[in-house]
């Protein structure tokens, strides 16, 4: 601050000249700053103050001697002469002569609760609640920082990536079609090497449990996992003992297998364009058993054959194909029960499904778990372990037996289950006219 500045600040009349003294000007500098720090002020040091200046604050002071070149001045000694001299504090002198006064502790600590706020939403959103295996990922968001220091930047883009990861697996579509699609038509906002980009593939990475993609050939590799840019024929799903109501080709394909007792193989396309379908109208909803080993449906068949009860099979984790046949079954009525290996993976693969589809769990639970351990003692390891959204203690009690249990192991509950369901399956009502039939 030159000297004209505070020659032209405004200050009372009374004692202005002594207050506007140039060589007084390190004092209301020096005050500013520490004033602006938001913390208790006692006292300030000076200095070096040459002798002009000295003689200057021994005479604001009242001094009757000249000050050290680098001396302590107590605010309240100070805060005296400032009020005889013109009838205000020293905060409104220092404000009117150098600027308005900072608040930096207050500051830091409005940007510790955003920041607080920020990590506390990210843990409690609800795609991350819904699949635990995304707390690691957003723990890696928190230790990694604010995106450039603001807390607001890092919300929103956080805000997109959650978006983006509710939307996923995409529609076998170009990365950039899939990205204007769910994010309001920004489409180059996934592209390689930008930060949204990196923060969902290293969310998507974690969920898979499987390392960072390094090279661009990974990380297209990860999207197409995830369904973007995947094609409509290599995604595939497993469909057994369904016998949809319609002329469509799905429904025409799952009839013919479903009668000769054998599985279809149904395509991304198959589903996608199933033409007319409908599901047979019974009492209850039709019950559609989900199950993630291809193991299983072939034991379903070989054991029920043409009586075979609904059975979709995701073949680990779940295509494109997969979830798109379980959302096109649930939207014409029917109810999914989900069952998968009991370990790290199998556990992040069925909150997947329950999350994405609104399948529910079927003998998933931690009394479940514990019954099939006690028959299969010396199992593998079953990894890193996630929390399930259906049932807390089940995480727990798998930290407990540190066993995996396959599905396979537990194939003959599972098929008993599916002989009761065979059982109970009524014969259908009334033929529903499949739409635009």
């Amino acid at each position: 601050m030159t000297t004209e500045d505070v020659a032209a600040a405004t200050v009372p009349v009374t004692g202005e000249t002594t207050l506007r003294r140039r060589e007084l000007l390190p004092l209301w500098q020096v005050l500013h700053g520490r004033l602006s720090s938001g913390r208790p002020v006692t006292r300030v040091r000076l200095g070096p103050l040459d002798e002009p200046q000295r003689e200057a604050l021994a005479d604001l002071l009242g001094l009757d001697r000249m000050p050290d070149a680098r001396p302590f001045v107590a605010l309240a000694r100070l805060e005296e002469a400032v009020t005889e001299l013109s009838g205000r504090t020293v905060r409104e002198v220092v404000a009117a002569l150098v600027g308005p006064l900072g608040d930096r502790a207050g500051e830091r600590r409005r940007q510790e609760d955003d920041r607080a706020g920020l990590w506390a939403w990210l843990a409690g959103h609800e795609t991350v609640r819904a699949q635990p295996a995304l707390a690691d990922w957003a723990a890696s968001c928190r230790a990694s920082g604010l995106a450039g220091g603001s807390a607001a930047r890092t919300r929103a883009l956080l805000t997109d990536a959650l978006t983006v990861l509710a939307a996923l697996p995409g529609q076998a579509e170009p990365l950039p079609v899939f990205a204007a699609r769910v994010l309001d038509g920004h489409a180059h906002a996934l592209d390689d090497g930008a930060p949204l980009s990196t923060l969902v593939l290293r969310a998507l990475a974690t969920l898979y449990d499987t390392a960072s993609p390094q090279s661009a050939a990974e990380r297209r590799a990860l999207w197409s996992r995830a369904g973007v840019a995947d094609d409509e024929l290599s995604s595939t799903v497993l469909l057994g003992g369904l016998r949809p109501l319609g002329d469509g080709l799905l429904a025409r394909v799952a009839r013919l297998c479903a009668e000769a007792g054998q599985a279809a193989s149904l395509t991304l396309a198959h589903v996608r364009r199933p033409g007319a379908l409908t599901l047979p109208a019974t009492a209850a909803s039709l019950v559609v058993h989900v199950v993630e080993n291809p193991s299983i449906l072939a034991l379903a068949l070989r054991r029920f054959g043409s009586d075979c009860p609904p059975l979709v099979c995701v073949s680990g984790w779940p295509n494109n194909a997969a979830i798109q046949l379980l959302r096109l079954l649930a939207d014409q009525g029917a109810a999914l029960r989900y069952h998968g290996d009991f370990d790290g993976e199998g556990i992040r693969i069925a909150a997947y499904v329950l999350a994405k589809t609104g399948a529910h769990p079927w003998r998933m639970t931690a009394a479940d778990y514990r019954s099939a351990a006690v028959r299969n003692a010396h199992g593998p390891q079953p990894g890193r372990i996630s929390e399930a959204p259906w049932d807390p203690q089940l995480a727990e009690a798998m930290a407990e037996c540190d066993i995996a249990v396959v599905e396979e192991l537990v194939a003959d509950v599972l098929l008993e289950d599916l002989a009761a369901a065979t059982a109970r399956q009524e014969r259908p009502l009334a033929v529903r006219n499949p739409p635009g039939g």
